[in-house]
């Protein structure tokens, strides 16, 4: 009888390890997330992968980021996304391929509004992550765009890392040949300034 008892707490035992929900996190980005020139395994998303798998066990992350994607074909895309994964937590990072352009700021806030909004509803905490324009877009377009995630993240109630590559950007000994993406070696300090608006959303 005992051994019978023991066999079943057992088998319940794994039953409850493998019920357990999935915990999934989407990111949500363009080329500076998806590993622009350099090994997939280098890039920030990965390193976010392996910290999780060490510090916070059970998470699955999707990196469901596109080289050129705009905060238009991101809005376009990212419904199904949230129909198909079921996130807990969505990290946003898209304008910069906006910025470039040069496209309007009403646009890309009004896009991110809808991907914040689409994530929220969706039962997703959400995470914005800001960028930076080149000084020759001029003040009054790079305060814009600034404006554009703070105001957002305060009226949506979102978490925001206000400069993804906050330390990263004005060092070249850091950045790829095209002064706008990181080497492998800026990657871990990409992570380690997301990390800490990111580490409260995980539970």
């Amino acid at each position: 009888m005992r051994r019978f008892l023991c066999l079943l707490v057992l088998l319940c035992g794994i039953g409850a390890v493998q019920a357990a929900p999935t915990k999934t996190l989407i990111v949500f980005g363009d080329s500076l997330s998806a590993a622009h020139n350099i090994p997939v395994e280098a890039g920030w998303v990965h390193l976010l992968e392996v910290r999780l798998a060490d510090m916070e066990p059970g998470w699955t992350v999707i990196n469901a980021s596109i080289s050129g994607e705009t905060s238009l074909s991101g809005r376009n895309r990212l419904p199904a996304l949230l129909a198909q994964y079921h996130p807990r937590v969505v990290v946003i990072e898209l304008g910069a391929n906006d910025g470039l352009q040069g496209l309007p700021l009403t646009n890309l806030r009004t896009n991110l509004a809808a991907m914040v909004d689409a994530a929220q509803q969706a039962g997703a905490r959400v995470l914005l992550l800001g960028i930076e324009m080149p000084v020759n877009y001029g003040p009054q377009y790079r305060d814009g765009l600034r404006a554009v995630y703070a105001d957002l993240a305060r009226e949506k109630h979102a978490a925001l890392v206000p400069f993804l590559l906050a330390g990263v950007a004005l060092n070249p000994a850091l950045m790829q040949d095209d002064g706008l993406h990181p080497l492998a070696a800026g990657e871990p300090i990409v992570l380690d300034t997301v990390w800490p608006q990111l580490k409260p959303l995980l539970h």
